[in-house]
Formats: C-alpha cells, sequence, structure tokens
C-alpha cells in the first residue's frame, strides 16, 4: 500500500527559518518532501510556500498531523492549508455559445490529463447539451434574457450558487461565459471561480475584437487566465500567453489563434488550480510551476 501524499501551501510575513520549521516538523512526523518551493516577495513582505510530502509513518495519522501542524501554524501565524494530493477536485464548467475552451477542457478531462471531476456543465444557452451528454456530465440550462431584471439575473445565480452546494464545487470555471457576474456572486466565488479572456496588445474592447485588432495591424494577440472578482477581467492574474501575428492574417485567421492561444492558457491555469500551485498575493499570484 503506497504511503499517503499530501501538498502543504502556506503564506505569511517573511521570517528567518521557515523552510527550516516547516521541514523539520514534517521530518519529525515520518514524512519525506517530494519537491518544494518557495518565495519570499519583498514588496509585500509576505513568504510563500508549497510542498508536496509523502507520509511514511504509519503510527502518525491523518488527524494527528492535522492537529500538530495547526500548533505550529497557530505559533508561526501562517495562512495553510494541507490537502490530499491524490483528491481529484469537483470542477463546474461553464460556457454561453462559444465552445472552444469547453471543448478543450472535456477532452483533456476524459485524457486524464486533467486531474479533476467535472460533474455539472453550466449555461445561459442549450448550444452544447450534446457535448456535455457525449462526456456523459449533466447539463443545466439556466437561461437569462437579455436585458432581464435584476430579480431576474439574481435567480438564475442563486440556482448556480445551489448547484455549486450540491455537487460541492471546488472550482468554477467561466469557459466563455459570456455573462457579468453579479458582485454578490464573485463574492460568493472569491478565489475559487477562473476566467478566460483575449489580451491584444494593443487592447480592444466590446464587440468583434478580433476585427478591430485587425483593422489596427496588431502583431500580438494572446490571452488571459485570471481569477473572477468584482472588477472586470480585473482579477489576479494566473497565466497569459502570446503569437504572433502578421500583416498577412485576416481577422478570421486572428480569430482562430487567438482561441487556440485562449485553450491553452486556461487549461494551464486549471491544471496549476487542481493541482494547488496558485497563492494569492493581494491582486497578483505566486504561481510555483
Amino acid at each position: 500500500m503506497s504511503n499517503p501524499e499530501y501538498i502543504l501551501t502556506l503564506s505569511c510575513l517573511d521570517q528567518r527559518g521557515i523552510v527550516h520549521r516547516v521541514s523539520g516538523f514534517l521530518a519529525d512526523h515520518g514524512c519525506n518532501i517530494i519537491d518544494s518551493a518557495q518565495f519570499g516577495d519583498s514588496e509585500s513582505k509576505l513568504f510563500f510556500m508549497r510542498v508536496h510530502f509523502a507520509r511514511e509513518d504509519s503510527t502518525i495519522n491523518d488527524d494527528l498531523l492535522r492537529a500538530d501542524f495547526s500548533l505550529l501554524a497557530a505559533d508561526m501565524q501562517l495562512d495553510w492549508e494541507l490537502r490530499d494530493a491524490h483528491y481529484k477536485p469537483r470542477v463546474m464548467l461553464m460556457v454561453s455559445k462559444i465552445g472552444h475552451c469547453l471543448n478543450d477542457l472535456l477532452f483533456r478531462y476524459k485524457s486524464g490529463l486533467l486531474p479533476v471531476e467535472i460533474p455539472a456543465i453550466v449555461s445561459n444557452h442549450m448550444d452544447f447539451y450534446q457535448l456535455a451528454a457525449s462526456y456523459n456530465i449533466p447539463f443545466h440550462h439556466l437561461p437569462l434574457a437579455t436585458g432581464a431584471p435584476q430579480e431576474a439575473k439574481l435567480a438564475q445565480e442563486a440556482k448556480i450558487i445551489e448547484l455549486m452546494d450540491t455537487h460541492k464545487i471546488d472550482l468554477v470555471v467561466l469557459a466563455r461565459y459570456m455573462q457579468i457576474l453579479s458582485p454578490g456572486l464573485c463574492t460568493a466565488l472569491k478565489g475559487k471561480a477562473i476566467n478566460i479572456h483575449h489580451s491584444f496588445l494593443p487592447s480592444f474592447k466590446g464587440a468583434k475584437p478580433y476585427a478591430q485588432a485587425h483593422h489596427r495591424g496588431v502583431k500580438l494577440i494572446g490571452a488571459t487566465a485570471h481569477f473572477v472578482t468584482g472588477d472586470l477581467d480585473e482579477g489576479p492574474i494566473i497565466e497569459q500567453d502570446v503569437e504572433r501575428v502578421d500583416h498577412s492574417m485576416d481577422a478570421d485567421t486572428l480569430s482562430a489563434i487567438g482561441r487556440d492561444v485562449e485553450c491553452v492558457v486556461l487549461a494551464r491555469a486549471v491544471k496549476w488550480f487542481v493541482e494547488h500551485r496558485i497563492l494569492q498575493n493581494g491582486d497578483k499570484t505566486v504561481v510555483f510551476k
């Protein structure tokens, strides 16, 4: 029988001896470190750490490990989480009428490239119910008419929260879900919802961004994955990437390239989240790759 494995993440005010005390604790409790990463931020004065380890001493059980570490954490004033390394986080995907990110994530999930469970797909349209069915994943159609009153929007979002509670969702992925979330839902999703959007240099907002980009002759297009906050498309950035383009490409070609970049960037962000590699540092993130 293999030894139980854990992932410990922590942050605290930077101070001498953090790595020594944490690694010493693990050694004293019969644990073997598999990999470890740490970062001290000179601006925020915070220290961040991620440790993947195995518990090899059978006399140390899970409850004792957690109870003893909580004492150390209290003494050092750590903000910490200790998770089962083999647990597959439960992810709810949300989509509207553009399906490339949804399709990509489902393929990676089915192929075993994303270590997750996907108990629900939510959409305000019916376009992808057959895609969901092909993966044997329940599809929840929660329509919201254009220009719907605030009461209707809040009622629809209440159903989203109910689904999250029912399925014990660890992460919500807005895989091109084209609805602005209410402040209340953003608060409920704090730290556990990821969004994807295009990011041009320069940036274009509103309708037909790729046509705007083509008109301006951009040379780089890309995508940004970030945590969802009440500030539209301005949450802490997790991952970004770009592709070079040139004058020979029309708007449709730019859009196709952009879709590919969005898929890759979102998949990376989701994978890093479920592997507990992302720690928030104010309005930024620390990502241990």
